[in-house]
């Protein structure tokens, strides 16, 4: 089974520190988590009454990695998958682009309706794939996505190589 303790040091050598660049569709983000994230499962970092950008800029590597784990690693019941490299594949999906990081790999599974929640039939489907080609699949499905992203928005052009960059970083083993 997969673990998340894998997968981490993959996600966060991509992720830098604080960013608040207004071209940037997630907002502020430190670590990889959007202020919009935290407000929803962070706390009060700086203690001043609200969840604010101050807190991003605060944000710990262990504040990160417990995101990591109970917001995408947990929603994709990722220790009930058999391939860490397929559990690896999909979970930074959905930490970079949210649902669309389940509803993809369900329609990829044949799986209706897609609904963005992962339960006891999308784990059977995805353990019954053969993982090295699935995981090719969902390669092939976020760089379509990607592609979208930048068709629909231009500006987000100039993040286009470092998205693939960072998928290419991904391998099957």
């Amino acid at each position: 089974m997969a673990d998340v303790k894998k997968l981490a040091p993959l996600i966060f050598k991509w992720e830098g520190g604080f960013v608040n660049d207004p071209r940037d569709h997630g907002g502020a983000t430190n670590k990889g988590v959007t202020l919009a994230t935290w407000q929803k499962c962070g706390y009060d970092k700086d203690g001043d009454g609200d969840i604010d950008v101050e807190d991003i800029r605060r944000l710990t590597l262990e504040d990160a990695t417990r995101v990591l784990k109970m917001y995408y690693w947990d929603r994709w019941q990722a220790d009930r998958i058999n391939s860490q490299a397929v559990a690896n594949i999909l979970v930074d999906w959905l930490w970079l682009s949210g649902k669309w990081g389940i509803i993809i790999p369900q329609r990829l599974l044949n799986i209706s309706p897609q609904d963005g929640i992962v339960g006891p039939f999308t784990l059977s489907k995805l353990n019954a794939q053969e993982p090295r080609l699935f995981f090719a699949k969902v390669v092939k499905e976020r760089i379509d996505f990607i592609n979208g992203i930048v068709a629909r928005d231009p500006s987000q052009q100039r993040f286009k190589q470092g998205w693939i960059n960072r998928l290419n970083d991904f391998k099957y083993f």
